[in-house]
């Protein structure tokens, strides 16, 4: 059984990545998906508000719901199982960590595309998965 991670940020890029996981669903037989969205540190609001552990965590937990819906409503049109992760940190970082504690086979995700200059000067997240990986990375565009 192929398991494979699906980092998700709701974007429709992540969304055409969600598809060609499916596409694949019918070469690779049997698939464990993780479907995971990571929600970057909450910093800037403890640094200013100080607010309860249980507030951020509802938060994160809100936010990353609301950014795999979509991934998840395709899935399941399409019948295919998965179990989704709501995590917190870094998000190349955390989806890396992720894959290896998970033992999975592969990571699909999709690329925002930005182009060779803007990567040079703002890095993306799908430059740092290829880097971090020592698993195959599917990048979708």
């Amino acid at each position: 059984m192929l398991r494979i991670l699906l980092p998700v940020d709701g974007s429709e890029n992540s969304d055409r990545a969600v598809r060609h996981l499916i596409a694949m669903a019918g070469h690779c037989g049997e698939m464990d998906v993780r479907v995971m969205n990571v929600q970057p540190p909450f910093l800037y609001i403890e640094a200013l508000l100080k607010p309860r552990q249980e507030v951020v965590d509802a938060w994160t937990h809100k936010a990353g719901k609301d950014a795999a819906r979509s991934a998840c409503n395709l899935l399941d049109e399409a019948g295919i199982p998965y179990t989704l992760e709501l995590v917190e940190g870094e998000i190349a970082e955390t989806a890396v960590q992720h894959a290896t504690q998970e033992q999975c086979d592969m990571i699909v995700m999709g690329t925002r595309g930005m182009g060779t200059v803007a990567n040079l000067v703002l890095g993306s997240v799908a430059t740092k998965v290829i880097h971090l990986a020592h698993i195959p990375v599917t990048l979708v565009k």
